[in-house]
């Protein structure tokens, strides 16, 4: 019984290894090649991308942006700015 399960389990792993490295793909195609009655179209362009800013430019980076510094001075202050007001 100890001599079989180590058989038993190299045999499942060299039939797994040959069928993974078949040649083949399942509908009987080699991989890495095309069939000959296939034709190729390249794909559309891409429209343009829609302007929905109206013209503005982006406004500068705002004292509280996500590019701060994380320091404890700013994590102080965004705090005090989540506090509620009394």
């Amino acid at each position: 019984m100890k001599r079989f399960l180590p058989a038993l389990l190299a045999s499942a792993a060299l039939t797994l290894t040959l069928a993974a490295c078949n040649d083949e793909s399942p509908e009987g195609i080699p991989n890495g090649s095309t069939p000959d009655n296939v034709v190729v179209t390249p794909l559309p362009a891409l429209p343009p991308v829609v302007d929905t800013t109206g013209g503005k430019k982006a406004p500068p980076p705002a004292a509280n942006s996500i590019n701060r510094e994380l320091s404890a001075q700013n994590a102080v202050e965004d705090i005090k700015k989540m506090q509620p007001q009394m």
